[in-house]
């Protein structure tokens, strides 16, 4: 149990016991500062410790905000200071400086904590109280600010993320929020909300993949139950503040999980009426990735850079100062939300290969709007690029042994070489798979080009202005080169495994980021090798096709063999982190939904 230490005298009536008791913490009262060092040495260092000072006035989800958010070691609002072990030393060596200073203690020792080096959070409050009053007149002007705030209603708004798309935000949230609300109040974890939503789209992937057309209606149904869960959960997270390492592993791979297999489950059906969509299916998987990437390169590569301004920015932020354009602007772009609506209603209404076609052109659409203005924002601010950022690059770009080692030596002869070298080495890999037949030798050749050109790109940092781009080529020409070499096989089974075999290397890359997002680093060099990075992917996809040129009908088995491979080794290392201490205790926002 969590332990708070209630300093100052006891104020008469005040409910301020048993609302910290309500959050779940032990209260153990101290008169004064030396006590409150002293009951401070007698509370287990493995366990959350806060002080509060006795005459605190305020919301209970003010408290909750402070005292029990699990994402900080120290976290304070007025009056109310709460620490993680990871903290545990600053307070301590805080409470031991004397007692010297004005205002509420519990403030004191978070300047002190704070001053040491030691971050400590504090929470945007909004209309909420927390406030510390030292006369009577003050007190009760407090407590009438309290009873005219809905502490309740705060807390169900706040549920909500802040930033959401339009069909999430007038058509899910204005309900969902009271789902969450019932789920905490009968003790459902956001872990099991997320698992509920994993399974009810696994479900509509199997009514998908029956080929009826009851099967079709059936699946969007539950797709959008689905999606309301996936809503659901991060609500019910925020709500109850239950971040956690596991939530964060979960939250982060299940949606991808969720849209990538009703793909499979719409091809399935498709091809129970004889209609082959497997390429399509694949090709929305690869642009809905690569457009991820984007996202995150993007991001990754400007949130810490300096300067960090341009007029298409400042276009932009004039735009969403007119109403209307914000939504226009996030539904056009066709977030998780608006996607996974369209392809329930078309699921039900039409046939996988339309709710495909709608999928590609709404979603390319949607790619090259953001990417485009992306681009516009690079090449017109003047940012310098941080060594972190450049790194995060680096580290996103997957580059594997072969890469590496031609870097050091190309590296050399054509330094800064970023994207260009990406750009070339990718365009000149697509067009030779597509150019030339099944096997083609030209192809490896292609493939040892691409992987030389590749090591160039990253061989310095990744600090120029499209830089940022190089990841998400990346991305494109291995998956690209995957789908083209598997629809040259023309072999029953090709695609499939194709489709497998992205899907284990494009977890691996949203695995990679989210452990970026945490602060975390990328995943262990050792695991980037064994699995290949994507220049030795690329070169043993195109070795295999070349090897099998003559028994095509066996590509399908290599491709899942190397699906299989790659699908273990990551999995299994990814849950090995993401169940550790040491992976961040956060609740992935993700794109808007």
């Amino acid at each position: 149990m969590s332990t708070v230490i209630l300093t100052g005298l006891p104020v008469p009536g005040s409910p301020l016991t048993d609302e910290l008791r309500s959050l779940g913490f032990d209260v153990r009262p101290a008169a004064g500062p030396e006590e409150t060092a002293a009951v401070l040495a007698g509370v287990p260092a493995d366990q959350r410790v806060a002080v509060v000072d006795s005459a605190f006035v305020g919301h209970v989800h003010a408290l909750r905000l402070a005292l029990t958010d699990p994402r900080f070691d120290a976290c304070a609002v007025t009056g109310a200071l709460a620490v993680r072990p990871g903290a545990r030393a600053a307070l301590e060596k805080a409470a031991a400086l004397p007692a010297e200073g004005d205002g509420p203690y519990a403030d004191r020792l978070a300047a002190a904590v704070e001053a040491a080096g030691t971050p400590v959070q504090h929470p945007e409050l909004g209309t909420l109280v927390a406030a510390v009053p030292a006369t009577e007149a003050e007190r009760a002007a407090a407590e009438a600010a309290v009873a005219a705030v809905d502490d309740e209603a705060v807390r169900l708004r706040t549920a909500v993320k802040s930033r959401d798309g339009f069909f999430t935000t007038f058509f899910i949230s204005p309900y969902s929020r009271y789902i969450a609300r019932w789920c905490a109040r009968r003790g459902l974890t956001p872990n099991q909300v997320t698992t509920a939503s994993l399974i009810t789209a696994l479900i509509a992937a199997g009514c998908a993949a029956t080929g009826e057309r009851g099967g079709y209606v059936a699946a969007g149904v539950l797709l959008l139950v689905s999606f309301v869960l996936d809503c659901t959960d991060g609500q019910l997270a925020r709500y109850s503040l239950q971040y956690s390492t596991m939530g964060a592993w979960l939250d982060a791979t299940f949606d991808r999980a969720k849209e990538y297999s009703f793909y499979a489950g719409l091809a399935l059906g498709a091809a129970r009426n004889g209609d082959d969509v497997w390429a399509l299916a694949l090709g929305a998987m690869i642009l809905m990735t690569c457009r991820h990437v984007v996202d995150f390169a993007f991001n990754e590569a400007n949130h810490d850079a300096t300067a960090n301004t341009s007029p298409t920015a400042a276009l932009s932020d004039k735009l969403d100062s007119v109403g209307w354009t914000v939504w226009v602007r996030r539904m056009i772009i066709l977030p998780i939300g608006e996607r996974w609506a369209m392809i329930a209603v078309l699921t039900a209404a039409t046939s996988p290969r339309i709710v495909f076609y709608a999928l590609l052109i709404g979603c390319a659409f949607g790619a090259l709007y953001t990417t485009a203005g992306r681009v516009l924002r690079s090449l017109t601010r003047k940012a310098k690029r941080t060594d972190r950022a450049a790194q995060a690059l680096a580290d996103l770009a997957d580059s594997g042994p072969v890469a590496e080692l031609a870097g050091r030596f190309v590296g050399r002869m054509a330094p800064g070489a970023g994207i260009a070298a990406a750009v070339i080495g990718s365009v000149a890999l697509l067009w030779t798979a597509w150019a030339y037949e099944f096997g083609a030798r030209q192809v490896i050749i292609a493939a040892a080009f691409y992987a030389v050109l590749a090591g160039a790109a990253v061989a310095r940092p990744l600090k120029g202005a499209l830089d940022w781009l190089v990841p998400p080529v990346f991305r494109a020409a291995e998956y690209t080169t995957v789908l083209i070499l598997a629809a040259k096989a023309d072999v029953p089974g090709a695609l499939p495994a194709a489709f497998g075999l992205v899907a284990a290397v494009a977890y691996h890359h949203y695995d990679t980021v989210y452990r970026i997002r945490g602060g975390s680093g990328a995943p262990p060099r050792w695991l980037v090798w064994t699995v290949g990075g994507h220049d030795g992917r690329v070169l043993l996809t195109a070795a295999l096709a070349s090897a099998l040129a003559a028994r095509a009908a066996d590509f399908p088995v290599a491709l899942t063999a190397l699906a299989v491979f790659v699908a273990l080794v990551v999995l299994v290392e990814s849950i090995r982190f993401w169940v550790s201490s040491g992976a961040p205790a956060v609740h992935d926002e993700g794109e808007p939904a």
